[in-house]
């Protein structure tokens, strides 16, 4: 498939999100019928070229409903950030178990899984890595992002569903402290992102990834260059902003690690 093709019915989960919500509109033109789905409260469909289905993720059933029809799968689903295991374990451990047996029953070839830079946030700031590196999650949320990543490399291997899994830095309108200097991905590189990852062919199980052309980033994308991602923005504009803030301890998880605050919090 070309990105000048368009699929039938494209699914986005986590549709009410943060990021949800930025690629519902810019997602658009790249499917007939863009299905928009999440837990919480979405606005209506706008036309008949969105349908919207609000599904739970650990819900089985449901799950294997929302999927049915589906050419392509964009995973933005479950919790997005620090909690107790039993509120992880549920949306984004079982949800995404769910998410790819419905693939592997309905025949969705493709997933983009919203995967994240807290499958390696021990590490510390500074240390430049690879898809290659040993993961080392900081939290429940980033030990189910790295479940995710196994799950996505199994129903390769098995059942032949590809798979680019993003390890999505930070991305906001902008960057907002000193660490998102270098973890900071904008809007417009996210949506580059994700259509490459839709689009390019033979893709088996990807990781990239998500970070935008800062000045100072720890990650490196050559194993994932066949993606042809070519990020157009940087943080430096917002330099003089960010480094007016006070500067944190040297000992302080923000300053240390490359998961920042997430590496301290807990346990619940």
């Amino acid at each position: 498939m070309n990105p000048s093709s368009k699929f039938h019915r494209l699914l986005l989960t986590g549709a009410a999100g943060g990021l949800g919500k930025v690629l519902r509109e810019r997602l658009q033109p790249f499917a007939e019928v863009l299905r928009l789905s999440d837990i919480a409260g979405m606005e209506p469909a706008r036309d008949a070229a969105q349908e919207v289905v609000p599904c739970d993720l650990a819900d089985k059933a449901a799950v294997d409903a929302l999927v049915r029809g589906c050419d392509a799968i964009v995973h933005m689903g479950g919790v997005s950030v620090e909690r107790p295991f039993e509120e992880v374990l549920e949306a984004n451990i079982k949800g995404i178990f769910h998410i790819y047996e419905g693939a592997r029953r309905h025949g969705v070839q493709r997933v983009v899984f919203a995967s994240s830079n807290h499958v390696i946030g021990f590490y510390r700031q500074g240390e430049t890595l690879d898809a290659s590196a040993r993961r080392r999650p900081d939290g429940y949320y980033g030990l189910s992002k790295s479940f995710g990543e196994d799950m996505a490399s199994f129903y390769f291997d098995r059942y032949g569903i590809e798979t680019v899994s993003i390890r999505i830095g930070s991305s906001f309108p902008e960057p907002r402290d000193r660490r998102m200097m270098s973890t900071w991905l904008s809007y417009d590189d996210l949506v580059q992102l994700i259509t490459k990852a839709l689009f390019t062919p033979g893709v088996g199980h990807t990781v990239v990834y998500g970070a935008s052309a800062n000045r100072d980033v720890w990650w490196d994308n050559r194993e994932a260059a066949h993606l042809g991602y070519v990020p157009k923005d940087s943080s430096e504009p917002w330099r003089a902003r960010v480094e007016a803030q006070p500067a944190p301890a040297a000992s302080d998880p923000v300053a240390v690690y490359q998961g920042g605050a997430f590496t301290a919090q807990g346990p619940f």
